[in-house]
């Protein structure tokens, strides 16, 4: 048996949408006070710390570079963050940012519908969705053997009684990104 000596590539986010900026730093921080944001990956949807250049400000909402080529507005990422050290103009923000990110990429999210499958022999992906349970995950089933699904209209037409398919997922999304659920389909 041999083992997987391959070290782990960590996977960086390139686009960041930002839900906080602090131009003085975080208000309860003694010493030096160096301006922070706060901002959602738009490929992975983790929560980040970002260190603006120098004389650079920055708005909620607004989309900034942050991969490894060179950056306009960021200096530097500082790192993953816990959803509890999020300010509450960043909490606020986080909804309409991932209502973006599901926006902006949909055909990412309706491929979830397209392509999930079965967890385990009594669990299906699909029952991870709010709202979604064994009823609406075998008309999912049935609706997508015909043809793949195009888009979220196209979902909630074919498969009758479903909840909003937008909806759901940002639902899911949010709830992955505060650490609340065991399996996260859509947050790395």
């Amino acid at each position: 048996m041999t083992a997987d000596l391959q070290p782990k590539r960590e996977i960086r986010e390139e686009q960041a949408i930002v839900l906080d900026f602090l131009p003085y730093g975080y208000p309860f921080e003694e010493g030096m006070k160096t301006p922070i944001a706060q901002a959602l990956g738009l490929s992975h949807l983790t929560v980040l710390e970002l260190i603006p250049k120098k004389d650079v400000f920055l708005q909620p909402q607004q989309e900034v570079y942050i991969g490894e080529g060179k950056r306009e507005e960021i200096h530097h990422v500082k790192g993953k963050i816990p959803t509890e050290k999020l300010t509450s103009t960043a909490i606020a923000e986080l909804q309409h940012a991932v209502e973006k990110v599901v926006d902006d990429q949909e055909q990412r999210f309706v491929e979830f519908f397209n392509k999930a499958q079965p967890l385990s022999m009594r669990m299906h992906q699909l029952e991870l969705l709010p709202g979604l349970g064994k009823k609406h995950m075998w008309e999912i089933l049935e609706a997508r053997k015909a043809k793949p699904f195009a888009s979220f209209e196209d979902l909630q037409e074919r498969v009758k009684l479903l909840p909003n398919p937008k909806q759901v997922v940002i639902k899911r999304i949010i709830s992955e990104i505060e650490g609340k659920e065991k399996y996260n389909i859509f947050v790395r």
